[in-house]
C-alpha cells in the first residue's frame, strides 16, 4: 500500500484549538506540557522517572490478563518490563465500542504502537510500552452500542446500568451474527468472525470481551490493555479522591484554566463540577454532590454520607469512587509511568484544561500527541480521483464546490461574467457622475440600480453554470459517488465506518500498513491506498 500526507488544516475537519496546538501557538504554551518532539520526550523521561508504584501495576496487569497473558509473548514481556525504572508507557484511551466501533479506535492504537517504536529508536537505553486504557467505568451505553458497516447501523439493544465494562455479554450473540454476516465469506472474514466469537460469546462482560478482541488484533505488537476499574489501583488513587471531593480542588483549578483559555481565544471541551467523582456499584454509577447541610449525597439512590463517613468509605472501598472525564486523566498518569497521551482532537482540547489540576497534585502532565487521522481507499478509487482532475487534497472540499470547479475547468464556454460586469461598472461610474451634476441626491438612486443589476448578473452567472453542468452530468455523478464513498454520511470515514470490511480485504496487513505509514510526530493527515 502507498500513503500520501496532507496538512490537517486542508481537511477543514479539525478545530482551531487543535491546529493552534500543532502549530506550537505560544498562546497555548501555559496550558500544555512538553512539546511532542524528541527533545520534549527527553525532558519527560527525566521528569517521570521514579514516580510510579510499578509493583502494584505489574501485579494487577498479570491478574487482569490471567491465562490470556500466555498467548502472546510480546505482551507478557512488556508487562514484566514495566517493573523496571527504564521502562515507560505511551497511552491512548477509548470507550468499549462494540466490535471496536468507528475506524479511529483502530487508528488511536496504531498511533500509540508506532510512537512507542519511534521512541525506542530515539532512546535505545529505555523501553516503551504501548497501552490501551479501556474506559470501563463509563456509563454512556448509547455511545458504544452500535457500529456501522457500509453505512448500515448495527445496534445492540440492551438494558444498561452502571459501568459499561461490567455489562454482561449475554444477549449480544444476535448482534454478533449480524456483524459477521456483513463480512461475507473469505479467509479473512472467517478469522475476524472467530475473533468476535471468542471475544463476545466466550467472555463474561464487555471489558473482558474488548480486551480479548484488542489483544487478538494488536497483541503481537506488545500492546497492553489496561482496566483501571480495579480496587488495588484505586487504592493508590484514594488520597487524591479524598482530597478532591472534600476540597473541590480540581473544580477550582479547571475553572480558572477554562476562563484563561477562553480569554486567549480558544474553545473548551468539558465543564468541571464541584465534585468530579461518581459512586459506582454493579447496579449504578451516579454523581456525588455536596448538600447544604455539609453531607454528601449519591444522586437518585437515597445514599448519604457525613464527611467522616465519606472518608471511611473512600478508605475501605476506593473501587466505589469513579473519576469523571476531568479526573480520569489524573488517575491514569498517577498509576502509569506514562510519557504521552495519544487522543483525538476533542480529547486534546479538554486535556489542555487540566494542567493546573495536575500541578496542584504534583503529578507530571503528559505530552499530548494527537492521534493519526487517516482515510483508507484503493487504487481504483485513486484512479477515479485523478481522472476527474481532482487531488487527495481537493476532495476535502464541499461537493458543490468541487462540481463548480470541475465545470469551470472543463467547460467549452466562458461562464464568468466578470469582464461584462467591469464594462457595466464603468458605465455606472459615468451615470453616477452625470446624475450628481443634475442633483447630488440622485447618487444613492444610481447606486441602488447598480446593486440590483449586480445581483441580476450574479444570478445569470449561476444559471449559466447550472446549465453547463448538464453537459458534464456523468462526471458530476462520479464526484457524488467519490464523496459518498470517502466521506460516508458527509463525515470523515474514520468517524463513521468500522474497520471490519477493510480487515476482510487486507487481513492483518491492514494494521501493519497503518503502523508503517503513521508518523505520530509529523502531524499530517494520512491517506492510504
Amino acid at each position: 500500500m502507498k500513503a500520501t500526507y496532507i496538512d490537517y488544516k486542508d481537511t477543514n475537519s479539525f478545530s482551531k484549538t487543535l491546529l493552534a496546538y500543532l502549530n506550537n501557538d505560544p498562546a497555548l504554551e501555559p496550558f500544555a506540557g512538553n512539546r511532542p518532539d524528541m527533545e520534549g520526550f527527553a525532558r519527560q523521561i527525566t521528569s517521570k522517572a521514579g514516580k510510579t508504584d510499578r509493583g502494584i501495576l505489574v501485579q494487577r496487569l498479570k491478574h487482569q490478563y490471567g491465562d490470556l497473558l500466555q498467548s502472546e509473548q510480546s505482551v507478557a514481556a512488556n508487562v514484566e518490563a514495566l517493573a523496571s525504572e527504564q521502562t515507560f508507557t505511551v497511552t491512548t484511551g477509548h470507550q468499549l465500542n462494540i466490535f471496536t466501533g468507528p475506524l479511529y479506535f483502530i487508528f488511536k492504537i496504531a498511533s500509540t504502537i508506532r510512537l512507542a517504536q519511534d521512541l525506542k529508536k530515539a532512546f535505545p537505553a529505555y523501553s516503551f510500552v504501548p497501552v490501551y486504557w479501556m474506559a470501563t467505568e463509563d456509563h454512556d451505553f448509547a455511545e458504544i452500542n452500535h457500529v456501522r458497516l457500509h453505512g448500515r447501523k448495527i445496534t445492540w439493544e440492551a438494558k444498561a446500568q452502571g459501568a459499561t465494562g461490567r455489562m454482561e455479554t449475554e444477549g449480544i450473540a444476535e448482534v454478533a451474527r449480524q456483524y459477521q454476516n456483513f463480512l461475507g465469506l473469505s479467509e479473512n472474514s472467517s478469522r475476524l468472525s472467530r475473533m468476535v466469537d471468542e471475544a463476545y460469546l466466550q467472555q463474561d462482560n464487555l471489558a473482558a470481551a474488548t480486551r480479548h478482541l484488542v489483544h487478538q488484533l494488536f497483541g503481537s505488537y506488545g500492546l497492553i490493555v489496561m482496566d483501571a476499574d480495579d480496587r488495588s489501583l484505586k487504592q493508590c488513587f484514594a488520597p487524591v479522591i479524598e482530597q478532591d471531593i472534600l476540597g473541590e480542588y480540581s473544580h477550582n483549578a479547571i475553572e480558572r484554566t477554562s476562563r484563561a483559555l477562553k480569554d486567549a481565544g480558544f474553545s473548551t471541551q468539558v465543564h468541571a463540577r464541584e465534585i468530579n467523582f461518581f459512586y459506582l456499584t454493579d447496579a449504578f454509577r451516579e454523581r456525588i454532590v455536596r448538600l447544604g447541610d455539609g453531607r454528601y449525597e449519591v444522586l437518585h439512590q437515597e445514599i448519604y454520607f457525613t464527611e467522616d463517613e465519606l472518608r471511611a468509605e473512600i478508605h475501605h472501598h476506593p473501587e466505589r469512587f469513579s473519576p469523571n472525564v476531568v479526573m480520569r486523566p489524573l488517575y491514569q498518569e498517577l498509576i502509569l509511568p506514562n510519557l504521552a497521551y495519544i487522543g483525538g482532537g476533542a480529547e486534546m482540547v479538554y486535556w489542555l484544561q487540566l494542567k493546573a489540576c495536575f500541578q496542584h497534585y504534583g503529578v507530571d502532565f503528559p505530552i499530548l500527541v494527537p492521534r493519526n487521522s487517516a482515510m483508507i481507499t484503493d487504487d481504483n478509487m485513486a484512479v477515479k480521483v485523478l481522472r476527474l482532475d481532482l487531488t487527495f487534497r481537493s476532495i476535502f472540499k464541499a461537493t458543490d464546490e468541487l462540481k463548480r470547479e470541475y465545470v469551470r475547468r472543463h467547460t467549452k464556454h466562458r461562464l464568468n461574467l466578470h469582464d461584462e460586469w467591469m464594462e457595466l461598472n464603468a458605465i455606472f461610474s459615468k451615470l453616477r457622475l452625470r446624475a450628481h451634476k443634475i442633483d447630488p441626491t440622485l447618487g444613492a438612486s444610481t447606486d441602488a440600480v447598480k446593486a440590483r443589476l449586480k445581483k441580476a448578473i450574479n444570478n445569470l452567472e449561476k444559471k449559466l453554470l447550472k446549465a453547463d453542468k448538464r453537459n458534464h452530468e456523468d462526471a458530476l455523478i462520479q464526484i457524488d459517488r467519490i464523496k459518498e464513498k470517502l466521506f460516508p454520511g458527509g463525515v470523515l470515514q474514520e468517524r463513521s465506518e468500522n474497520f471490519g470490511l477493510l480487515y476482510v480485504k487486507y487481513g492483518d496487513r491492514l494494521i501493519n500498513e497503518l503502523i508503517e505509514h503513521f508518523n505520530p510526530l509529523t502531524f499530517k493527515f494520512t491517506i492510504i491506498y
